[in-house]
């Protein structure tokens, strides 16, 4: 085990020496906000009565990879699928980057493969909450100290 911070972690992961879902990718980008751990601890302490919200992401799959979609972005289904038990599948025969292209409001992790990530945010978050930096796995433009 060793102790890495968010943009290390995420360096990490771009070298395929580690690798995490991506969940964990969109909370460590999410870290990459703070530049150290009592600006962290500050804002955790402020926004602690805020509230919270349970979400799902709902998979998108395309022609050349697949989007995590996550509420309020605009391809995200009014009634998701949170137990699996409607078996609803979401898929299109267009690429990602189409996808992309074609879209206006984002809250996804785009998949290119299991170390190709990307998350694309743009709506205001909930809650007081930090929205993550938008970080592709395959570059480097983050600025957290933690």
């Amino acid at each position: 085990l060793q102790w890495s911070s968010p943009p290390e972690a995420i360096e990490r992961f771009k070298s395929q020496e580690i690798w995490f879902p991506p969940p964990q990718f969109y909370e460590l980008c999410r870290l990459c906000n703070f530049s150290s751990l009592s600006e962290l601890q500050k804002f955790s302490s402020d926004r602690a009565l805020e509230g919270c919200e349970r979400w799902m992401p709902v998979m998108l799959t395309a022609s050349d990879g697949y989007i995590q979609l996550l509420p309020g972005d605009e391809l995200y289904p009014e009634d998701p699928d949170y137990t699996g038990e409607k078996k609803i599948i979401m898929s299109t025969d267009k690429k990602v980057e189409d996808l992309m292209k074609e879209g206006s409001i984002f809250h996804r992790i785009v998949i290119k493969n299991i170390n190709n990530l990307a998350v694309y945010v743009n709506i205001q978050a909930k809650y007081k909450h930090m929205n993550p930096l938008m970080i592709n796995s395959e570059c480097s433009d983050y600025n957290s100290r933690l």
